[in-house]
């Protein structure tokens, strides 16, 4: 087990834990929550051996093997599954050493390592890191392509599945759902509730939590205190030790009063002299107990919008496409002001394509998109934090928008988004200070906090508890049930979904329906699509004699021959795709660089500024248009044989 003996652990300076003794079981699975900057993954790298503690002990068993997800990942030609497959260790050696016995034509050697690689699951290693793939949201034609060839988002999902991937004793894993859509975030809750050894869980999602954690240890005012059961259960526990903490500190605080009372009336009386002294020593003595404080830095709601028209916004019969793919079809939407709708959809149907729809930000293949008078949309979504200029502060991008208010309003609403004075502090980070080098929660609270501002009466938003702290979420859940406007969200936070939404559409097959039931009944219906595919990936006809499989063999081999023609343009047109989007990424790099520059920003300069980022964005469609097509085409590819 894991044992903490009245350990402390500091970073320069500030003690972030003090004191802590408990101990970790095997096989528990420990959520590890605290406000930001409280100490958690300081205390990771203390387990994983970066960080050391400077006082007391920690014991880990000897022999464990501890798996983590990195948090970089180098632009590798290798491919996807391979690169997931080197998270086994073990596995790696094994086949290097056998390679090298092989090589050496050492029967006994090779018999040994063959007996190991059974020992391990070794043969079955490739289809374990398919079906991690696979939970992950990847699709079947991906697993082969480079890692160099994902985005960044997707590069994180292919570390966590290296991590899943080690046969690990301790596994510690820090915001793993940041990245992922609810598709995949409730594939990974069933996969840590199979979990066989120890976990310890950085994650902001109180949902999550309760579903994988059998226990929460909190770190609050430099202590680290171990509850049993799930985040729901931490909270309650909390609430009634804080209540009593409360209630011993009032009775303390009469306590303290009454003395302090009786020393001032008769500290000058000679007969009573002595019993004053003799208080003033009992009080030093005390040890003073401190008052509960629960308060959270986060305050803010949506400030009143303009009237809002009626209908908000109409889709009809529209269609958005890619290249001559379809993602969504005949899609029919009224949206009325007070409207809460979540969209659910397994990955890759379509929701993000379907908010950008209703923003405006995509062209109908067909259809229609009417804007009731008076709409005001604020759009939310991971790619607007790019838009964040680095060398401006909170308040800067906040005068931008509205020149006309007073600072200190700007400040008092920056606030209540934790962004407080001129300068990093404790409890967050100034609202003065230029915002480059802000954590990606920080930037997704600054993108929120200037939506807000501009009082939309249409919410449309994509995934915008990313990075979020618990707090912030639950302040950003509070909001958004007092809104009174309308709101279109796709989110993995089911607790926030399951507040704020009144009902679902469900985006599947490139068509948009009512979904009649709730989260719960979507995880039944993920897990009987899952179930379709999985048979349908099957062998059809398993009882089919010898002789039958071989017709059905020959009969492929002669229709592959048709099929070369087919594969000839694709080939082709996925060349020319490559090649446009290298050029396509060499200008934008050049482009982002020469958006950087301070100097673009001066009054002098704002016709070329608006030049600049009118062909970034340009750029931006092109790419991920491009993209697209790319993955459309490999799919295809990847279905047909290749020769």
């Amino acid at each position: 087990m894991i044992q903490f003996r009245n350990l402390r652990l500091a970073r320069g300076a500030k003690i972030l834990v003090d004191a802590a003794s408990l101990q970790i079981h095997p096989g528990w699975r420990v959520g590890l929550t605290g406000a930001n900057g409280s100490g958690k993954s300081s205390l990771f790298a203390m387990l994983r051996g970066v960080l050391h503690q400077d006082q007391g002990d920690l014991e880990i068993p000897a022999g464990w093997q501890i798996a983590h997800v990195a948090q970089e990942t180098p632009a590798l030609a290798k491919p996807a599954i391979e690169y997931v497959l080197d998270g086994d260790g073990e596995l790696r050696d094994v086949e290097a050493r056998l390679a090298a016995a092989e090589a050496a034509h050492d029967g006994a050697h090779i018999g040994e390592l063959h007996a190991r690689l059974h020992e391990i699951g070794g043969y079955a290693a490739r289809s374990r890191a398919a079906a991690l793939l696979d939970g992950l949201g990847f699709l079947p034609g991906e697993v082969e392509r480079p890692v160099s060839d994902f985005s960044g988002g997707w590069r994180m999902r292919l570390n966590l599945a290296q991590a899943l991937m080690c046969r690990s004793d301790l596994l510690l894993l820090d915001e793993p759902t940041n990245h992922l859509d609810l598709d995949a975030v409730l594939w990974l809750e069933q996969w840590l509730r199979d979990y066989r050894g120890t976990l310890v869980l950085i994650s902001h999602d109180r949902e999550f939590l309760d579903a994988c954690v059998t226990h929460i240890a909190h770190i609050e005012s430099q202590r680290l205190t171990l509850y049993t059961g799930g985040y729901s259960d931490f909270e309650r526990q909390r609430a009634e030790r804080l209540s009593q903490q409360q209630s011993m500190f009032e009775k303390q605080q009469r306590e303290i009063a009454h003395i302090e009372d009786y020393i001032r009336r008769f500290r000058a009386k000679a007969t009573k002299a002595r019993q004053a002294q003799s208080r003033i020593k009992a009080l030093e003595r005390m040890e003073r107990i401190a008052a509960a404080h629960i308060d959270t830095p986060f305050s803010f709601s949506f400030r009143e919008g303009t009237a809002a028209p009626d209908p908000l916004l109409q889709i009809e019969d529209a269609a958005v496409a890619y290249g001559e793919r379809r993602v969504l079809d005949r899609v029919r939407m009224t949206l009325r002001p007070g409207e809460r709708i979540g969209l659910l959809g397994r990955n890759g149907a379509g929701k993000s394509t379907l908010i950008k729809l209703l923003a405006g930000q995509l062209p109908l293949a067909a259809g229609s998109r009417t804007e009731g008078k008076g709409l005001a949309i604020g759009y939310f979504a991971q790619h607007q934090l790019e838009t964040l200029r680095p060398e401006e502060s909170p308040l800067q991008h906040l005068t931008r928008l509205d020149p006309r208010t007073r600072e200190q309003e700007l400040r008092d609403y920056l606030g209540g988004f934790d962004f407080r004075g001129d300068v990093m502090n404790d409890t967050g980070t100034g609202a003065a200070t230029p915002c480059g080098n802000f954590s990606g929660g920080e930037k997704s609270r600054l993108a929120l906090a200037l939506m807000i501002w501009q009082r939309p009466n249409l919410m449309l938003l994509d995934e915008p508890t990313n990075h979020l702290d618990l707090e912030m979420r639950h302040a950003l859940t509070l909001a958004l049930q007092d809104y009174e406007g309308g709101m279109v969200l796709v989110s993995h936070d089911r607790a926030l979904l399951r507040a704020t939404c009144d009902r679902f559409l469900l985006v599947d097959e490139g068509r948009i329906q009512p979904f009649d039931g709730d989260l719960d009944d979507y995880r039944d219906w993920l897990a009987e699509r899952r179930a379709q595919a999985s048979e349908a990936a099957k062998c059809p006809d398993r009882t089919a004699d010898k002789a039958a499989r071989k017709a059905d063999r020959e009969q492929s081999a002669a229709e592959r021959q048709a099929r070369l023609s087919a594969r000839r343009p694709l080939v082709k047109e996925l060349d020319q795709l490559e090649k446009k989007l290298a050029a396509w990424h060499g200008e934008k790099k050049l482009l982002d660089a020469r958006l950087a520059d301070p100097a673009l920003y001066t009054g002098a300069e704002t016709a070329q500024l608006q030049t600049l980022l009118k062909r970034q964005g340009e750029l931006a469609t092109w790419v991920e248009e491009a993209e697209l097509r790319w993955l459309e085409i490999s799919e295809a590819l990847e279905a047909m044989p290749a020769d």
